[in-house]
């Protein structure tokens, strides 16, 4: 499995990790084959929060790795924190450090690789943060830290009390919803892809050595876009077109499309389906041609002025 580094660290991680919101849908005798076909895919980071599944996403992930006997240093997991589901959210100091505590007892382990801000808070104190993100490291429950869907000037904001670095932003990215590349594209023009909904976070990540992570690699505005003829003629027939070229799936070219951006981004699957995670894994050895990049970017509905 091909690696990058992630942000300005020297910790390497796949280009492809597994997010786990959905591990809780498998039974328990499930998840450590599970875990163990992505391991030997070569996909050793593993994507938590600590809403999924309420909690029970880190536990069964827990119980499935002590059931494989991996050692703790053979993985890479990385863990969000600051969403109270349907109320509001919460990156205070002490919810913070609270929320690591309880990832750390669920997962069973001494530490995370990375802490991950799950969502800007409109109530968020940086100086909390960096007071937080200070002693977790000290502490060694932590290693590195991250956000998820923050506009440039929202990481700005924390960077100024910040003493650790930014490594990465979770953001959503597929062929279909793109808006972090349309809004680039289409600058300067009064189309609906021109509208700047992220303050031009792409390049800013690029600018300043944060990854992108891209969540929902699959889906677009209105759900999957894989094999919905129906819906979505037009990119369907081009994704199976060079599917065919190159001898993989949709779901791979899917995958593939996103790792083509320079920017050397991350894709985060939370797929738990054994075929489907093996097709996601064959992306890094696919490298689509611009036209084809292109193409893709065209049938999924954009345009270019």
């Amino acid at each position: 499995m091909k690696t990058i580094k992630l942000g300005k660290s020297n910790l390497k991680v796949p280009v492809i990790g597994l997010g786990c919101m959905r591990l809780s849908e498998l039974d328990e005798s499930e998840v450590p084959v599970y875990l163990q076909h992505c391991l030997d895919l070569g996909i050793n980071f593993f994507d938590h929060a600590d809403i999924y599944g309420e909690g029970e996403c880190e536990r069964r992930f827990a119980q499935g790795i002590k059931e494989l006997k991996i050692p703790r240093e053979d993985l890479i997991i990385q863990s969000k924190c600051g969403i109270i589901p349907h109320r509001y959210y919460d990156l205070s100091y002490k919810y913070i450090i609270n929320s690591v505590d309880g990832i750390l007892e669920r997962l069973e382990t001494e530490y995370i690789d990375v802490l991950v801000l799950h969502r800007p808070d409109a109530l968020v104190e940086p100086e909390e943060v960096a007071k937080a993100f200070e002693k977790l490291k000290k502490s060694g429950k932590v290693r590195y830290f991250g956000v998820s869907n923050h506009k440039p000037s929202q990481i700005d904001l924390l960077k100024k009390y910040l003493k650790n670095e930014i490594l990465l932003n979770q953001m959503q990215l597929s062929i279909q919803s793109s808006s972090l590349i349309s809004s680039g594209l289409e600058a300067n023009m009064i189309t609906e892809g021109s509208i700047d909904r992220n303050g031009g976070v792409l390049d800013y990540c690029r600018m300043n050595k944060i990854t992108v992570q891209a969540w929902s690699p699959f889906q677009g505005p209105h759900g999957a876009f894989i094999d919905k003829d129906e819906m979505f003629p037009d990119l369907n027939w081009a994704l199976g077109e060079i599917c065919a070229k190159y001898g993989v799936s949709k779901t791979t070219i899917a995958a593939a499309w996103i790792l083509r951006h320079p920017a050397n981004m991350q894709v985060i699957a939370g797929t738990m389906n054994t075929y489907r995670i093996s097709e996601v894994a064959k992306a890094p050895n696919v490298e689509l041609t611009r036209d084809e990049w292109y193409r893709l970017y065209q049938c999924a509905g954009h345009i270019l002025p």
